[in-house]
């Protein structure tokens, strides 16, 4: 162990490592978010309880026989969730995406922030009236229990794995949408929906496999966050706020950008704890109000 500015090496990577964890899943809410909002032009506030409702599914699926005793169901464990939540969550946003959120596309933005808004607190609030404030139990999965010994800090396995399936996540989304046919199929299909029509593509059904991909975004980081933080109605309250300042701050629809700032803001709030804790919880807020000013577009908007 050694100091660093006066501080042990245990206490400075070790809120390194919290400020990655925290940047990765920012990384991947806001990037369903910017997917969203650059293709659709909604502000999804209801990703927070997209998010939620990943982290439930999986509970969910960890304790059917308890759930449903003498129903002979077997426990589902984490790695099937990683799969089977995103796919519920991404169903749930092609029926939420069909009954409310394509009625708002022609409207102005405060119709799909309020309907998106609305949509959220319903969300929230069935699942607050059925577990209460009381967060759920999620274990860490057997296979990545432990962890290494690096010398100047202890790297917990999971912690681990969520860092670089992120980012593996993150890239690949951005790839898939900017580098193949699929992605510039979406792309085109928000952009000039009528002659993208006229080539024989389903518009309509672009835009809902977008949203579906937005939410099952979500969804999968609340899976990958059930075993760090309690399972709990609250859980995207407490994130979605930051997320939509994580995107402001890359760049409104950038997609590389929500990727690049919420890791990079990740670490400034852990650098932030270390050296000034009172200023950790609107260090990002602040972030955003100076990139605001100096590039309204964000990092890496378009102007």
């Amino acid at each position: 162990m050694f100091e660093i500015f006066g501080l042990s090496s245990t206490a400075l990577f070790g809120q390194l490592l919290i400020g990655l964890i925290n940047g990765a899943f920012y990384a991947m809410m806001s990037l369903g978010v910017a997917i969203i909002f650059g293709m659709l032009r909604i502000a999804n506030f209801v990703h927070g309880a997209q998010y939620m409702l990943g982290a439930f599914c999986a509970w969910f699926l960890l304790n059917l026989p308890v759930l449903f005793p003498g129903s002979g169901l077997p426990e589902i464990g984490y790695w099937p969730s990683l799969i089977i939540a995103p796919i519920v969550v991404g169903v749930v946003g092609i029926v939420t995406e069909k009954l409310f959120i394509s009625k708002v596309y022609d409207l102005e933005h405060a119709y799909g922030v309020l309907l998106t808004l609305g949509l959220a607190l319903v969300i929230e609030g069935l699942f607050h009236v059925k577990f209460g404030s009381a967060g759920q139990p999620y274990g860490i999965p057997p296979s990545l229990q432990g962890g290494q010994n690096l010398g100047f800090m202890f790297l917990p396995n999971y912690r681990a794995w969520v860092i670089v399936a992120s980012i593996v996540i993150c890239f690949g989304t951005w790839y898939s949408i900017e580098r193949t046919k699929l992605g510039a199929y979406l792309r085109a299909a928000t952009e000039n929906p009528v002659l993208v029509q006229a080539f024989g593509i389903n518009v309509p059904r672009m835009l809902t496999l977008t949203y579906a991909l937005g939410v099952g975004l979500a969804g999968l980081a609340g899976v990958m966050a059930a075993p760090i933080y309690q399972v709990s109605p609250q859980m995207g309250q407490s994130i979605i706020i930051v997320i939509f300042a994580v995107v402001v701050i890359g760049g409104m629809g950038s997609i590389f950008g929500s990727i690049v700032s919420g890791f990079m803001l990740g670490l400034i709030e852990g650098l932030t704890k270390v050296f000034y804790p009172q200023g950790s919880s609107t260090v990002i807020f602040v972030i955003m109000a100076i990139v605001l000013l100096a590039k309204p577009a964000g990092l890496f908007g378009k102007t």
